[in-house]
């Protein structure tokens, strides 16, 4: 294991969680205003979180090969469903009251929406991503099967020779991976709730 199979594995990581965030936010934020495209945005995002990941990969890398574009393709689909539902929900349950301050004042639906519901609902549109980016911490171990480098190719060869050592490390890394951007990212979500309930 080195240095660079580390920063490729982050990089994975980084590249996909930035990615699933401008694909997630969107369809969370559809799937709250269009009434009729909400069943489908949420039943999708869920269907894609139940393939197991190894199978996502591999249907994935039928159309676009073996690679990183594989990966961070399937990590995407992967990571979907906690950003999209929180989005979803996030806006959901912004209060009635601060709606309706919001359209006395003559707010367009848009301005309404940028302006005071996403504001509101970023903190638990944050926890989506901060569940997110600690799933995709480990999915990305499977990046070795369809050619996408990182920590899992050091997992799959300490399996082959049976080296107990090389996986123990690999695993510690991750280990140290996930719970890093849990604990970073959990006290950016803290200080998000604090500064919101603060208003």
């Amino acid at each position: 294991m080195t240095v660079a199979m580390i920063l490729e594995h982050l990089s994975i990581v980084l590249v996909s969680v930035v990615l699933t965030i401008m694909v997630g936010v969107p369809l969370g934020v559809c799937a709250y205003m269009f009434k009729g495209v909400r069943k489908v945005i949420l039943t999708v995002v869920e269907i894609l979180q139940t393939i197991p990941a190894l199978a996502l990969l591999g249907v994935i890398m039928v159309f676009f090969g073996a690679g990183k574009v594989t990966v961070i393709t399937g990590l995407i689909l992967y990571s979907l469903l906690p950003v999209v539902q929180n989005t979803y929900l996030g806006l959901n349950e912004v209060s009635p009251g601060i709606k309706e301050v919001a359209r006395g004042m003559g707010m367009t639906r848009f301005y309404q929406l940028i302006h005071v519901e996403m504001p509101i609902a970023f903190p638990f549109i944050f926890t989506g991503i901060r569940i997110a980016t600690v799933t995709a911490v480990g999915v990305a171990v499977f990046a070795t099967f369809v050619g996408g480098g990182g920590l899992g190719s050091v997992i799959y060869r300490g399996i082959h020779i049976q080296n107990m050592g090389m996986i123990m490390s690999s695993t510690a890394v991750l280990m140290v991976m996930a719970i890093g951007f849990d604990t970073i990212m959990a006290v950016v979500e803290r200080w998000l709730q604090r500064r919101f309930s603060a208003k």
